[in-house]
Order: C-alpha cells, then sequence, then structure tokens
C-alpha cells in the first residue's frame, strides 16, 4: 500500500475539504490515469500531507488543502496523447488547473498561486507563497513516491512471471 491516510478520521480536513470531494467534477479525477494510480487519489495525498506540514508549521493550511486537492484538476487524460502533447500538458496543466478550478470553486489568490506554481521549476512560475511551496515539493514527494510504488508493482509482476515461466520448464 502506498499510503493509508486516515482523512475520514480527521474531521477539521473532512470539513475544510468536503464541498469538494463531493463535487460531481472533482469525482471524475477518479477516472484519469495519474502516475499509473488515478487523479483522484494522488491530488488527495498532496492535499492531506500538505495540510498536515502547514498546520505543523502554523501557516495557511486551509488553504493549503483546498489548493493541494485542486493542483491538478483537469478532465483531460494524457494516456493516449503523443509525446510532444504530453510535454505540453505538464508544462501547462496548472493553467488547465486553475482555470477548471475556478469554474467551479471561489479561489483565493494564495489558492491561485498555489495551484499555478506547483510544478515550479519546470513550469516557470515560482511560488509567491511559503504555502506554494509546500504543495510544489510535497507533490514532487508524493509524485516520486507513486512512480516508485507503480515500477515495484511492476517489477513484482515481472518477476512472479518469470519464476511462473522457469516451474514449467522441465
Amino acid at each position: 500500500m502506498l499510503y493509508d491516510f486516515k482523512i475520514d478520521n480527521d474531521r477539521e480536513y473532512k470539513n475544510i475539504v468536503e464541498d469538494i470531494l463531493d463535487h460531481e467534477e472533482f469525482q471524475k479525477t477518479k477516472d484519469i490515469n495519474h502516475h499509473g494510480l488515478n487523479r483522484y487519489d494522488h491530488s488527495i495525498r498532496v492535499s492531506y500531507c500538505s495540510y498536515k506540514l502547514a498546520k505543523l508549521l502554523h501557516i495557511g493550511y486551509e488553504e493549503v488543502a483546498r489548493a493541494g486537492l485542486l493542483h491538478d484538476f483537469f478532465l483531460v487524460n494524457n494516456k493516449e496523447m503523443s509525446a510532444k502533447e504530453k510535454i505540453n500538458t505538464l508544462v501547462n496543466h496548472p493553467k488547465y488547473a486553475k482555470a477548471y478550478s475556478e469554474k467551479y470553486f471561489t479561489l483565493t489568490d494564495k489558492e491561485k498561486d498555489i495551484i499555478t506554481s506547483h510544478m515550479f521549476p519546470i513550469a516557470l512560475t515560482v511560488p509567491k507563497y511559503a504555502e506554494s511551496w509546500i504543495v510544489n515539493l510535497v507533490d514532487d514527494y508524493i509524485t516520486i513516491r507513486e512512480q516508485l510504488h507503480v515500477k515495484k508493482r511492476q517489477l513484482f509482476r515481472f518477476a512472479n512471471f518469470v519464476f511462473a515461466l522457469i516451474l514449467t520448464i522441465d
């Protein structure tokens, strides 16, 4: 298991983000492949980990929780894109996420910055706030963990296949 965040047990966090989690459009992110998993779970991991860190540092944890959820909120599925389209989406998706988030939710200036700068330095928008840096760095950390998790799963599947193949050889 990658992470087993018990967000249902954290009433304060749930109260902050419940309207986003329950929103029909945000629910669609469950169906979008993201780092071999799905965008919904990725966003919760980034949001909750960033929220806990911001609370620990006594800074804007509510904005971090909300913007952390919305940092990848766009419904383009890059699974069937060309390499060029994937690179374009990688660089520009913070703008897509901000525009899509503003369509359904009211954002503070800080939340907008968190969303648009979460891909720095790949995208050139430099974070203006400590909260933006937290989501930026936590997103990088979570992404690396997710990639390692997926690669580990693939390696185990391959090893099991090879082992089963060896067992069938006389």
